[in-house]
């Protein structure tokens, strides 16, 4: 049992602690919790101090009236853990003045009914003074109020730890931390207090809850150095995660499992041309259309579509079932992605083409037809000249088709191919075309797949190399280095090389009216490896001509990968 005369020291260190923490606190305002948090702390260091000096009084008079002084702290504390706990946990908008006033209430009550105790028994029924082992205690017997506020104290205590609860199994080391240090803190003295009022503790007259503070102090100065409490802290966990759903672009409504909506974001709203207020609470079969249809869970096999103010519009949909902790069904959510835009971008590619496969080659089949009459009958030098630009302008429209084709590839699942067969299909009809050209290709790794949508990267690569070459022979080499993750294709030339500007303008990747290329090949390579989710990199070969790689990940014969990958 705690001697008396060593009661003051050490109710002395727990308000120089509790201070200490108080003031460490202060330092981090406005941070979320700093003021409910010294609120607390003051409320803890007011009891202590009120301790030491009932201790130290020698008449009933003064006892009595230092007890009753202490309740100014004891009510601050549960009202002050409690606001902490719901502005640290990101519940800050129930930390309004309305609700704090109402929680004050009974708090403000037990002060005047304290500060008043002479002229009732509410609190207190009889205060009378007890020697024991030569010192002078307080005893007093407890009135009907004296129950209401302890059960009302204990319970804004448990309200306040539930929140710091669902703190302790997350997946940040400072979250967990913190929030066990808290509570460390918090149960501290109201265990010593549980203990008292149940009369376990031997110390009659003496609640020894003010001596657990210097236990309460040491966690919560733990907390803030040691876990950065208040320097790191999860209040915007809960308003992020509700920011996201609300400003996310995609529609989402949530259904219970009796298919009433229960939630809906902005998106959503607009999307279905109805406010928040009508929705709510409403089946969902009223507003979402084909909603019988829906899977489960998954993505719907069909489209849903909606009457918009100007046009009509498509979407998928998506059912993403939401499970208890026992892994039961409680509901679900319904995404609508708005895929309109998309298909008339596919209307426009399949015309843009058809103009590229057909009209393209058509009117330059004719302009090379009257070349040809002309060159036949004048026999002007000019037509060469017309013929080989109206020949560029078939090669030109070849590659946007074949630009076009690859962009809707990319949109489609893709799988793996063996490289080894797109190279050796690529060389050989480089081979088939230039002749004259030397082309060598170093052994290629067998079992090597990559994505389907690189056959024009290295077709073209290694055409570009050959064609773009004056010399007589001209030299191209073919390098493929592997492992597990990555595979790497170089295309090395010895002609006049890359042109530094034209390098330029794809590193940035994109033109603009004083800054583009001459042409769609490299384009149509740097796409192309972006969607098969890799680079190209380029290089001055030694002594001349350029090296260019393409470094794209490795996949096995089964990998398949969705979605498209936007151009980098």
């Amino acid at each position: 049992m705690l001697s008396v005369t060593l009661l003051p020291p050490v109710l002395l260190v727990t308000v120089a602690v509790g201070t200490t923490a108080a003031f460490l606190a202060w330092r981090e305002r406005p941070e979320p919790g700093v003021v409910p948090l010294v609120a607390m702390l003051a409320g803890q260091c007011w009891w202590s101090a009120c301790l030491i000096f009932q201790v130290q009084a020698t008449t009933l008079e003064s006892k009595v009236f230092w007890v009753n002084l202490s309740w100014i702290g004891v009510v601050v504390i549960p009202v002050a853990w409690l606001l902490f706990a719901l502005q640290y946990t990101g519940r800050d908008q129930y930390v309004r003045p309305r609700y704090v006033a109402l929680l004050s209430l009974i708090p403000v009550a037990t002060v005047v009914i304290a500060l008043t105790s002479q002229s009732h028994d509410l609190l207190y029924t009889e205060s009378t003074l007890v020697l024991q082992n030569g010192n002078l205690r307080l005893v007093q017997g407890v009135g009907s109020w004296f129950w209401v506020i302890t059960g009302y104290t204990y319970l804004l205590g448990l309200f306040g730890s539930v929140p710091l609860l669902g703190l302790v199994r997350s997946d940040s080391l400072p979250f967990r931390g913190q929030s066990i240090a808290l509570l460390v803190g918090t149960l501290a003295p109201w265990a010593s207090n549980a203990l008292f009022l149940v009369g376990i503790v031997p110390l009659k007259g003496l609640d020894p809850t003010p001596i657990s503070f210097a236990v309460s102090g040491v966690a919560y100065l733990g907390a803030l150095t040691r876990f950065r409490l208040l320097g790191t802290n999860p209040s915007p966990n809960r308003r992020a995660r509700r920011l996201v759903f609300q400003r996310m672009q995609e529609a989402a409504i949530v259904v219970d499992s009796h298919d009433y909506v229960v939630d809906v974001n902005e998106s959503a709203a607009e999307t279905l041309g109805v406010t928040p207020r009508e929705i709510l609470g409403s089946p969902a079969q009223t507003f979402v259309p084909g909603y019988d249809d829906l899977p489960e869970d998954g993505s719907a096999s069909s489209q849903i579509t909606l009457d918009g103010t100007n046009r009509e519009s498509r979407y998928d949909a998506t059912v993403t079932q939401i499970n208890d902790f026992r892994g039961r069904v409680i509901g679900r959510v319904i995404t609508l992605h708005d895929i309109s835009e998309h298909i008339r971008q596919q209307q426009r590619l399949e015309v843009l083409n058809r103009v590229l496969r057909h009209n393209i080659r058509t009117e330059t089949n004719l302009i090379a037809g009257y070349a040809d009459l002309m060159e036949g009958d004048d026999n002007d030098p000019r037509a060469t000249t017309v013929k080989e630009h109206a020949a560029n302008i078939a090669e030109m429209g070849e590659k946007a088709r074949e630009i076009s084709n690859i962009f809707e590839r990319g949109r489609e699942p893709t799988e793996g191919t063996l490289l080894s067969a797109l190279l050796r299909e690529s060389v050989a009809a480089v081979r088939e075309a230039h002749p004259d050209a030397v082309i060598e290709c170093e052994p290629i790794p067998e079992g090597v797949y990559v994505a389907t949508v690189l056959d024009p990267v290295f077709s073209n690569l290694v055409e570009n190399a050959a064609e773009h070459n004056p010399g007589d022979h001209p030299h191209v080499r073919v390098t493929v280095e592997t492992n597990d993750d990555w595979v790497r294709v170089a295309v090395a030339d010895d002609g006049p090389g890359i042109d530094e500007y034209e390098r330029s303008v794809l590193e940035r990747g994109a033109e603009s009216p004083l800054m583009h290329g001459s042409g769609l090949g490299l384009w149509l390579v740097t796409w192309a490896t972006g969607i098969a989710g890799g680079r190209v990199s380029f290089e001055t070969n030694d002594p001349t001509g350029s090296v260019v790689s393409v470094r794209v990940p490795r996949l096995s014969p089964s990998d398949r990968t969705t979605g498209e990958t936007p151009p980098s």
